[in-house]
C-alpha cells in the first residue's frame, strides 16, 4: 500500500522558498535607495515683475524654467523656482518678503524696479525697497544676485541716470552679485521682443539666460565654498 504524504510537508518547502526569494526582492530597491544622490543640491528662488514671470510666453519659455534646465545640463543639481508676479513694483516685492523666504532659498536672483522706473516712482524710494530686501535675505544666510535695470530715455536724462544708478549702488553697499543689465542684448530689439517692446519673446529669454548663468554660477560656487567651510 502507498503511504500518502500531508499536503503540508509538500507546501512547507515551497513556501520557504517564496518567503527567501521574497525577503531578496525587498532588498533591491532598499540598496538602490541607499545609493540615490539627493533631488536637489540647493534653490534658486526668482523673485521679480513680469519679465521674471514670463509675461507672454509659455512657462516653459519664461528665464527660470529656462535657466534649471541649463543649470541640470551642466551637472548642478539645483531648481530654479519662478516667483515672478506681473506688474509688481519694488514696494510689492518688499511686502512678500516673508512668503519668499518661506521658499527656503539658498539663492534669491532679485529683479525689480522696472514697474517702478515706468511709473516715475522717485528713484530713492525704489533704492531703499531693494536695499531693504537684500539685507533681510542676508539675515537669513540667503545671497542674493541683483539684477540691473535702466529705463528708456524718454523719461529725461536725470531719471534715467538716477534710476540705472540704484542697482551698483546697493549691490556695493550689501556685497551682492550685480548683474549690470537684466536686458543685455535684448532691449531694444524688435526681433527679440512681444509687440509692446518690453516683454522678451521665448528667443529673447534664451539670450536672458546666457546674461545670468554666469552670475548665478558665481553664486553657487560662493554658497557651496561657504557651506563647505563650516
Amino acid at each position: 500500500m502507498t503511504k500518502t504524504t500531508p499536503l503540508s510537508r509538500l507546501l512547507l518547502p515551497l513556501l520557504a522558498i517564496s518567503l527567501l526569494a521574497g525577503c531578496q526582492k525587498e532588498k533591491e530597491p532598499a540598496a538602490e535607495l541607499a545609493v540615490a544622490p539627493p533631488a536637489y543640491q540647493g534653490t534658486v528662488v526668482a523673485v521679480g515683475d513680469s519679465l521674471t514671470a514670463g509675461y507672454g510666453v509659455p512657462e516653459g519659455d519664461a528665464y527660470p524654467a529656462r535657466l534649471e534646465a541649463k543649470l541640470n545640463q551642466a551637472g548642478y543639481r539645483w531648481r530654479v523656482v519662478n516667483a515672478g508676479i506681473s506688474g509688481e513694483t519694488s514696494s510689492g516685492a518688499l511686502s512678500r518678503i516673508d512668503w519668499i523666504l518661506r521658499l527656503k532659498p539658498d539663492i534669491v536672483i532679485l529683479e525689480t524696479g522696472a514697474n517702478d522706473g515706468l511709473r516715475g516712482v522717485d528713484p530713492q524710494l525704489t533704492r531703499q525697497n531693494i536695499d531693504r530686501m537684500a539685507a533681510e535675505l542676508q539675515a537669513k544666510d540667503v545671497l542674493v544676485v541683483l539684477a540691473g535695470m535702466q529705463m528708456m530715455r524718454n523719461l529725461g536724462s536725470d531719471y534715467v541716470e538716477r534710476f540705472a544708478a540704484i542697482y551698483p549702488a546697493v549691490a556695493e553697499k550689501r556685497h551682492l552679485i550685480l548683474i549690470p543689465f537684466f536686458l543685455a542684448n535684448v532691449a531694444g530689439d524688435a526681433a527679440l521682443n512681444q509687440a509692446d517692446g518690453i516683454h522678451p519673446l521665448a528667443q529673447g529669454y534664451r539670450i536672458v539666460v546666457e546674461t545670468v548663468y554666469p552670475y548665478l554660477i558665481q553664486a553657487i560656487k560662493r554658497k557651496t565654498a561657504g557651506k563647505q567651510g563650516r
